[in-house]
């Protein structure tokens, strides 16, 4: 069967990237509209960027109005200062949420009516370029067709896609991810991971998928808790990088499973930070469907040295799961509880997270077969 493999259309990866794409920025256009948010605003990362700008001869307009996780009011928000501000392209530069938020942006720049209206559909269209800037190592939105943004009328968070979502141009520099505080690299390298292990015991995946998931791993447990210990880790941080990059590859093409399809509905309504609730639901969601596919998680446990060749599958799979645990007491992942979720209010909206999560696809990619009813018992196994 053939394999459909699908990446940004440019990357560039490594110190001074973003330095090194001078020639290829110039190539979108005499105007940029930088979509970040206020704290990367604050911490001098956009000034990195604009500085560069200046250099090269390019004008920008900033849209820094990305606060927390991106809603369809945001989008419409930014599409309309894009369009006021007459700008050639995009450039994005922040975790996850400007990323995603630019994506939505260039397409409302171009298509008509709300970004609600795409849910379930395939956005397509001739959309302004892209430059994506990731400055956390995790969400691998620079690599992916993929945005999550919030439908603040319904409250579901929506998972859009189409491949001209892709950016034109990855600038992934590690030296962006050292700003990063404790709990952002915990969350962001935690939603890595999750892209990793889903992807690679997706029904999606294939021989180049797998390649790329068991890497991702592998680099992962060995340096996330090195650079949560220490954010100043130049290597931590540069394996990080590539590990978030490897991940976000995966989804793009293997798409994910039962914990994002799961934590998507958390987020919306408890307003839980995307990787936090990933970490929270991971080993729960993993553990009810580790007899789906004890030969995938025996694969990973073997990988980053849980379990040896003899150990049988089974086992093995449980080792994994041990050493999962450990991971995220390590990054000092919350439980519901400890984030202050409370227990009546979570039941209360339980079947409907349990219809979301269904609703978006994502549970059905596991390799065993999930039902709405499954997630429910998760849901409850959480407490």
């Amino acid at each position: 069967m053939a394999i459909q493999f699908t990446l940004p259309g440019r990357t560039i990866l490594g110190e001074n990237a973003l330095e090194n794409s001078e020639s290829i920025i110039k190539g979108f256009g005499k105007k940029a509209f930088i979509v970040t948010g206020k704290i990367v605003t604050k911490m001098g990362t956009v000034a990195v960027l604009t500085e560069l700008l200046t250099k090269w001869g390019i004008e920008y307009q900033i849209f820094n109005d990305i606060v927390g996780e991106p809603t369809d009011k945001m989008i419409e928000a930014g599409g309309e200062n894009y369009k006021k501000a007459n700008c050639d392209f995009l450039i994005a530069i922040g975790g996850g949420s400007p990323l995603d938020s630019a994506k939505a942006i260039a397409a409302m720049t171009i298509l008509e009516g709300k970004i609600a209206d795409y849910i379930g559909k395939e956005i397509k269209g001739k959309f302004p370029p892209m430059v994506l800037i990731p400055t956390t190592a995790g969400t691998g939105s620079e690599t992916t067709q993929f945005t999550i943004i919030t439908d603040t009328e319904k409250g579901v968070k929506m998972l859009l896609k189409g491949d001209d979502l892709l950016p034109q141009l990855a600038v992934i520099d590690p030296i962006f991810s050292l700003t990063a505080p404790k709990n952002i690299t915990a969350a962001t390298g935690m939603d890595a991971l999750t892209h990793a292990v889903e992807s690679y015991t997706s029904r999606k995946g294939n021989t180049l998928t797998d390649m790329y998931a068991l890497s991702a791993i592998k680099r992962i447990f060995t340096y996330l808790p090195l650079a949560f210990d220490d954010g100043n880790n130049k290597k931590a941080r540069e394996e990080m990088s590539i590990a978030a990059f490897e991940a976000g590859v995966c989804i793009n093409n293997a798409s994910v499973t039962l914990v994002h399809g799961m934590s998507r509905p958390i987020g919306a309504l408890f307003h839980v930070p995307h990787g936090i609730s990933n970490a929270m639901l991971i080993t729960e969601c993993l553990s009810y469907v580790l007899d789906g596919c004890y030969e995938k998680f025996a694969a990973i446990a073997r990988a980053i040295g849980a379990a040896g060749e003899e150990t049988e599958e089974k086992e093995a799979s449980k080792a994994f799961l041990e050493e999962l645990k450990e991971l995220c007491k390590h990054c000092e992942i919350p439980n519901l509880f400890e984030y202050g979720i409370k227990k009546v209010e979570f039941d209360a909206v339980a079947e409907k997270m349990a219809q979301d999560a269904m609703a978006s696809g994502s549970p059905s990619n596991t390799i065993k077969e999930i039902k709405k009813e499954d997630l429910l018992e998760i849901y409850q196994r959480l407490w």
